[in-house]
C-alpha cells in the first residue's frame, strides 16, 4: 500500500514538473505578466507539495524534525490551492476584482497556515507516528487535520463555481478549453477530499477500510494530472484539437462514402479527378466530395418525382420537434436520390420532375453545416438501402 502511495505521489510532482519546465520556456517573453508569475508561483508550489508527499512516505526526519515532511506538504498544498484561486482571478476576473479577491486569497491563506503550523507542534506532530496523519483519535491531531481537508475542499468547490461561468464568458478558445479542465481537475480533487475525509473518520473511528484507503491518493494523482494538463493547455491543446478535427472530417468523409459511390457511378462526370484511396489532403478531399455529391444530386433534377417523399425512416418515426423533422427531411431527400438513380438506371423520367433547387431548396449557412447535412441524408440513404 505504501509503494503504491509513493507511486501516486511520484505520478503527481512529475507531472507538475513538466508542467513547470514547459511554462520556463516562456520566462523572457511572459516574466512582466502577473499572471504568468502568479502561474509560476503555483507550479512551484505544487511540485513542493507532492515532492514532500514522496518524501514523506519514506519515513524519517527533515532538518531534524520527525514528519517535518507532512507539514511542509500541508502548508505548501495550502498555499498552492491560494495560487490556482489567483490565477483564475487574473485569468477572468476585472483588475479591480481580481486585486480584492488576491488579497482575500492571501490573507485566508496565511492564516491557514499558521493555524496548521499551530496545531502541528501543540499535537506533537514530529514525536506521532507516521500512521497517525492517515487519521487519529487524538483531538489535536484530528482537527489539524480537519482543518488541513476543509482547506482544500473549499477551494475546489468555488474553482469549480467559478470556471463554468469564465469559460462562457471568454472569447480566448485556449482559455476556455483551460478552464473547463480546471473544472474537472476540481471535481477530481474534490472527491479526493471526501476519501481523505472518510479515511480520517473512520481511522478515528478505529474502522479499518483496508484497500480503500488508496481512494484518496488515486484521486490526488488523478486530480493533478488533468490540472497539470489545464495549465499547459497551449502546448498540447492545438494539436489534439487539430486530431480530432481531422477525426471529425475523416468520419464525414467515410459516412458520405456510399451516397457519393452511387452518384458517381451515375454521373461519372461530377468527379475533377479519378478516385484515389488516400486520405492525406482530407480538407481538400472532403470538400470535393460536397462538391460532387451536391453535382451529382443536380445530375438526377429530371429523375426525381415531385411526389416522392418518406415522413418516418426504417423503424419508425423520425422523432418529434425540429431534430424529428430535420430526420425526416434527410430521409425524404434519400428516398428522392434512391428512387431517381433507378429511374435513370431504367431510363424512366417521371411526368412530374423536380427540376430545380437544392434538397428541398435547404440553406445551410456555412461548409461544417453542409457536411453535417449531408451526412445525415447519407445515413438515411444508407439505412433505405439495408432495409430494401
Amino acid at each position: 500500500m505504501t509503494a503504491i502511495r509513493t507511486l501516486c505521489f511520484a505520478i503527481a510532482a512529475l507531472s507538475s514538473y513538466a508542467a513547470l519546465l514547459y511554462r520556463l520556456t516562456q520566462a523572457r517573453r511572459s516574466w512582466r505578466d502577473g499572471a504568468y508569475r502568479a502561474l509560476i508561483a503555483t507550479l512551484l508550489l505544487q511540485c513542493l507539495t507532492f515532492t514532500m508527499g514522496a518524501v514523506a512516505m519514506g519515513g524519517g526526519s527533515v532538518l531534524g524534525i520527525g514528519n517535518l515532511a507532512v507539514l511542509i506538504m500541508h502548508l505548501a498544498a495550502v498555499a498552492f490551492c491560494v495560487a490556482a484561486q489567483i490565477i483564475l482571478l487574473r485569468w477572468a476576473a476585472t483588475d479591480e476584482a481580481a486585486a480584492r479577491g488576491t488579497r482575500y486569497w492571501l490573507i485566508t491563506g496565511i492564516v491557514l497556515d499558521v493555524l496548521l503550523t499551530a496545531l502541528f507542534f501543540l499535537a506533537d506532530g514530529p514525536g506521532r507516528p507516521m500512521s497517525d496523519f492517515d487519521g487519529t483519535s487524538r483531538p489535536l491531531l484530528l482537527t489539524y487535520l480537519l482543518v488541513f481537508i476543509v482547506s482544500q475542499a473549499v477551494p475546489c468547490v468555488t474553482i469549480y463555481r467559478q470556471c463554468g461561468p469564465y469559460a462562457r464568458m471568454t472569447d480566448n478558445a485556449s482559455l476556455r478549453q483551460a478552464l473547463r479542465m480546471l473544472s474537472v481537475a476540481a471535481v477530481v480533487l474534490f472527491l479526493y477530499c471526501t476519501a481523505r475525509t472518510v479515511n480520517i473518520l473512520t481511522a478515528a473511528a478505529g474502522v479499518d477500510i483496508g484497500a480503500w484507503k488508496l481512494a484518496s491518493n488515486v484521486f490526488s494523482a488523478s486530480g493533478i494530472v488533468i490540472l497539470s494538463l489545464s495549465l499547459i493547455n497551449s502546448l498540447w491543446g492545438p494539436p489534439v484539437s487539430r486530431l480530432v478535427e481531422w477525426a471529425r472530417s475523416y468520419r464525414s468523409y467515410r459516412a458520405l462514402h456510399p451516397l457519393w459511390r452511387d452518384l458517381y457511378e451515375a454521373s461519372p462526370d461530377i468527379a475533377l479527378e479519378p478516385p484515389k484511396a488516400s486520405v492525406s489532403d482530407l480538407d481538400y478531399r472532403l470538400h470535393r466530395r460536397v462538391v460532387e455529391i451536391r453535382d451529382g444530386w443536380r445530375d438526377l433534377r429530371p429523375y426525381i418525382a415531385r411526389d416522392t417523399h418518406a415522413a418516418d425512416g426504417p423503424g419508425g418515426a423520425a422523432g418529434n420537434g425540429a431534430a424529428g423533422a430535420e430526420a425526416r427531411q434527410a430521409f425524404a431527400e434519400a428516398a428522392q436520390i434512391r428512387q431517381a438513380l433507378q429511374a435513370k438506371r431504367t431510363g424512366s423520367v417521371p411526368d412530374h420532375s423536380k427540376d430545380a433547387g437544392d434538397f428541398d431548396d435547404r440553406d445551410t449557412d456555412n461548409f461544417m453545416a453542409e457536411v453535417a447535412w449531408l451526412t445525415q441524408v447519407a445515413a438515411a440513404y444508407s439505412k433505405l438501402g439495408r432495409a430494401s
